[in-house]
């Protein structure tokens, strides 16, 4: 299976394990930066060179050594399972993506179809009722995961703890997990931990949010767009995400961390 998802710096000042809608354009970024003392002029999800990734054949054998031997300090990044599925829904489901088109095409019929969900279009203002078209969004990602039908689940809104195991399960192990919510303290750590070409000042680091401005702008509180039946399925798709990430289910209206992670915690749980 290898260690998809891994980005790794040219220098191998550090490893870090992608997780889709968790401030990774801005990570990539400032791991670009370390290295090349300027950042990559694009979405560095599209940049081919400049950094290791595993989607490159190239790079697939040098990040299988480090992580393997653990050379390198090794960190990923979480988010709070109520805001990033919301993000995933405005950004993938209701969103125009870079290539001026729906995200995978037929996605978006295929849910109006079979779900009844509405998105609303750029030409009219992305008018349309956010809160019942979450909701049904909502079930057909669970009907992804629990099923995987009408499809596999995506990559965008599948549970954040299967991205982080599988390195562990592959012989990775973890320096750190940060939390998009208090991301310059857990970043901050990050860079204190590691050597790099260029250094890096993160109170000057701009966020790289590839997403904004691409769909429809969120109307209402986090907590207005899930109601009781919602938070159960939340509960039944993200329960482990909750739990080892330490966020409060009870409390949608709440996104920040209720305690630390305890990474000997997820090494245990996450790599059976």
């Amino acid at each position: 299976m290898g260690f998809p998802g891994v980005w790794m710096t040219e220098s191998e000042s550090v490893v870090y394990r992608v997780v889709p809608k968790c401030a990774c354009s801005t990570i990539g970024q400032i791991m670009y930066y370390s290295d090349n003392g300027e950042f990559f002029d694009g979405d560095i999800h599209d940049a081919t060179s400049g950094m290791h990734k595993w989607a490159f054949e190239d790079s697939q054998a040098l990040i299988e050594t480090n992580i393997t031997t653990h050379k390198s300090y090794t960190f990923t990044c979480v988010r709070n399972p109520y805001t990033r599925i919301l993000s995933s829904f405005f950004d993938k489901i209701c969103g125009i993506q870079r290539n001026g088109k729906r995200y995978r095409g037929n996605l978006v019929p295929l849910l109006a179809q079979k779900y009844g969900i509405e998105v609303g279009s750029p030409d009219t203002g992305f008018e349309f009722d956010q809160i019942k078209s979450f909701r049904r969004f909502l079930l057909f990602a669970r009907d992804t995961i629990r099923w995987r039908r009408p499809m596999d689940p995506d990559i965008h809104w599948s549970a954040t703890s299967g991205h982080v195991s599988t390195l562990i399960q592959n012989g990775g192990q973890y320096d750190a997990i940060v939390h998009t919510e208090n991301f310059n303290e857990g970043m901050q750590r990050v860079i204190d931990a590691i050597e790099t070409p260029h250094a890096v000042n993160l109170a000057e680091i701009p966020r790289f949010n590839e997403s904004e401005g691409h769909g429809p702008k969120r109307l209402h509180p986090v907590e207005d767009y899930f109601d009781d039946l919602s938070m159960h399925l939340m509960f039944e798709i993200y329960k482990r995400d909750f739990r080892l990430f330490k966020y409060d289910f009870e409390n949608p209206a709440n996104k920040m961390p209720t305690g630390e992670i305890d990474l000997d915690e997820i090494h245990a749980k996450l790599g059976q």
